[in-house]
């Protein structure tokens, strides 16, 4: 919903909403056209409209009196962008943490410890693939990787040390929205099944898989698999054998309701055959994994 912000003669700026005033929100030489996103967290941001050629910033209408449904850290070195997500994600009721390079990155995760992280992999310092490996090993977080290259390798990569899903630039602000959203689901999934499944072993040719201690060995030996390649192999071990539809994997791993994303399931899995071996993981063209 697009309004109008009238100056008085003094040079303030006003707007109101159904001509009910809610604040001045600063100076002006002439009117200016500003926008404002109204969500279930309340009325939130104001934003402005170019005006004659200049863009005029203007300060946030915070939430009042809302509590954060979590703490996301955004590592964005194009400041664009990374305040274009910043008020995105504010406007859904998350409190945001930033950074701009890969050591305040780490630096911000370290002291305030995000519930999740959404990382670009080109930063100045060191790259996010970097970051990705430091916050890995102080907590285990969901991460949200920003790529500009749809490129598979760069891909795999980010998927092995630790990211659980991205998003290709560009990216539709919904988009990022509701992957963050799946990502939290996911883990509050899976600490609700951990409390609640009787722990047990499950062992398919030479992978065991034990779900008490998030432990999967491969002929005897050790395998580091990130959290959300544990939940994968963990639901196809369930059942070997039986052929699980995309559909039903995105819904019970990734918390998703519907195909969306088949192509971040592709990735997993690929990355998940380079760890315990290719021919452990069958493909049903058209149907789904098994």
């Amino acid at each position: 919903m697009w309004l109008h912000a009238a100056t008085s003669s003094f040079g303030h700026c006003w707007v109101s909403v159904m001509g009910h005033p809610l604040r001045r929100i600063g100076r002006s030489d002439d009117s200016v056209r500003v926008g404002f996103s109204l969500t279930r967290a309340g009325l939130h941001t104001i934003t402005t409209l170019p005006s004659h050629g200049r863009r005029v910033r203007l300060p946030r209408l915070g939430v009042m009196n809302q509590t954060p449904r979590a703490r996301l850290l955004v590592v964005e070195d194009d400041e664009v962008i990374n305040e274009s997500l910043t008020l995105r994600l504010e406007a859904e009721g998350y409190a945001v943490s930033r950074a701009f390079d890969g050591p305040s990155a780490v630096a911000v995760f370290e002291s305030d410890r995000p519930d999740a992280v959404l990382l670009d992999l080109m930063l100045p310092g060191f790259d996010g693939l970097e970051v990705c490996r430091r916050i890995q090993a102080l907590a285990p977080v969901p991460v949200l990787m920003l790529t500009a290259r749809d490129d598979e390798t760069d891909i795999l990569i980010g998927l092995a040390v630790g990211a659980d899903d991205y998003v290709t630039k560009p990216f539709r602000m919904r988009e990022v929205v509701a992957r963050v959203n799946a990502l939290l689901r996911r883990v509050e999934r899976a600490a609700e099944l951990g409390a609640s499944r009787t722990p047990g072993t499950a062992q398919v040719g030479g992978v065991t898989v034990d779900r008490a201690t998030r432990r999967v060995t491969v002929d005897g030996v050790d395998v580091h698999l990130t959290p959300l390649e544990f939940d994968l192999v963990a639901t196809l071990s369930a059942e070997p054998g039986r052929v699980f539809p995309r559909e039903e994997l995105l819904r019970e791993v990734w918390g998703w309701a519907d195909a969306y994303g088949t192509r971040t399931l592709d990735s997993h899995v690929k990355s998940l055959r380079a760890k315990i071996g290719a021919d452990r993981i069958r493909t049903v063209h058209g149907v789904g994994y098994a």
